[in-house]
């Protein structure tokens, strides 16, 4: 009788379905995958320590360049977090300003994460409509702040830019069309049979080890974590009536249908904000001061913390980024992969659950 032996198998840190590099180490018997470790340590920037000590001008730039999938919510984090040492106030109308374009960024990040998804089980066709519906999302994106990807759109008491009534029209007929491709995608992901196969029952996290593993976002919320997502402690997302999207199954399927279901959510909110737009400026001034603070804020991935000492010149003293991916990765190497069926279905799972190798590797 054959005996089966034990195999490292290692993915990565190079490999066709990862946006970035990152290794995978699995211990399998036979196809099961009993172990799972993740190496990380491929692309270090080191831009926590190139920010010390420089003024809050060049750090905000630098802050979105952390991770260009999600640069608005760090320029969004980081700006907040600088208003809540100075005692800065945003006008309504700038608030409601930068609800738009950090959903619209939401938006590109989940539909680019779905994209990676499909492209990873092999459904091609899904992952390149995806793609293509998303070159409209950045479109929008550009048309108010000017830029696709860097924006640099929210600064200390306000945003740069205001949005023009042909604009928000624009935007609006964009919305409709992005609103009616992203429904014939999400019914193709529903009922498309090799995707159940490849999604459902896969990669499942209970409620309980999402919660004993930290875990922040769609990840957290496609187990069932009750009141994780941060904008419902957000003032202009409370005043917007937002509330959370949550699923149960914690498999595969269930981590991809919350980002699909949050796009349809982005679109309403984008909606509520053009409509109800507040009157009056879009900067309401303020000098950036002495101070120390830290400031979480819900990106694509879940809570994002910025800690910040700054002197009274607005020099960043000292600063810490504890972005989401740190906990949902160890999630994923620990309660997703293990016990996994296939060798086939790790690469499918550790991508469902969004990993941003830039943001851990800052």
């Amino acid at each position: 009788m054959k005996k089966t032996v034990d195999v490292s198998i290692p993915l990565g840190p190079v490999h066709p379905c990862w946006k970035e590099p990152v290794r995978l180490k699995c211990e399998t018997a036979g196809e099961r995958v009993l172990r799972a470790e993740v190496e990380l340590g491929y692309m270090k920037k080191g831009i926590e320590r190139i920010m010390r000590g420089r003024p809050w001008q060049e750090v905000m730039f630098l802050a979105e360049r952390v991770c260009g999938i999600c640069s608005v919510i760090h320029n969004m984090v980081f700006i907040e977090t600088m208003e809540k040492i100075s005692a800065i106030t945003v006008p309504p109308r700038a608030a409601y300003l930068r609800v738009i374009v950090n959903e619209l960024d939401r938006m590109a990040s989940h539909i680019l994460a779905n994209f990676s998804y499909c492209y990873t089980i092999e459904h091609e066709t899904l992952a390149m409509y995806l793609l293509n519906t998303r070159e409209t999302v950045l479109d929008n994106l550009e048309r108010i702040t000017g830029s696709r990807i860097n924006t640099a759109y929210m600064i200390p008491g306000g945003v740069r830019f205001d949005l023009l009534p042909e604009d928000a029209a624009a935007m609006l007929a964009d919305l409709v069309k992005v609103e009616d491709e992203m429904k014939r995608h999400v019914r193709i992901f529903e009922t498309g049979p090799l995707i159940a196969l490849r999604s459902r029952g896969i990669g499942v996290m209970s409620l309980e080890e999402a919660i004993e593993a930290h875990t922040v976002g769609p990840t957290a919320r496609a187990s069932g974590v009750p009141d994780s997502d941060l904008r419902l402690r957000h003032p202009t997302y409370r005043a917007l009536g937002f509330e959370q999207i949550t699923r149960t199954e914690g498999d595969n399927f269930a981590r991809v249908m919350v980002r699909f279901q949050e796009v349809f959510q982005s679109i309403d909110l984008i909606r509520k904000c053009i409509e109800t737009l507040p009157d009056g400026p879009i900067r309401g001034g303020g000098l950036c001061r002495a101070g120390e603070a830290a400031h979480s804020g819900e990106a694509p991935r879940g809570e994002l913390t910025y800690s910040i000492k700054t002197d009274e010149y607005g020099r960043v003293l000292d600063i810490a980024i504890r972005t989401p991916s740190i906990m949902n990765i160890e999630a994923c190497a620990h309660s997703m992969i293990v016990n996994a069926a296939s060798i086939a279905d790790v690469t499918s799972t550790f991508i469902s659950s969004d990993p941003c190798i830039a943001c851990n590797e800052r």
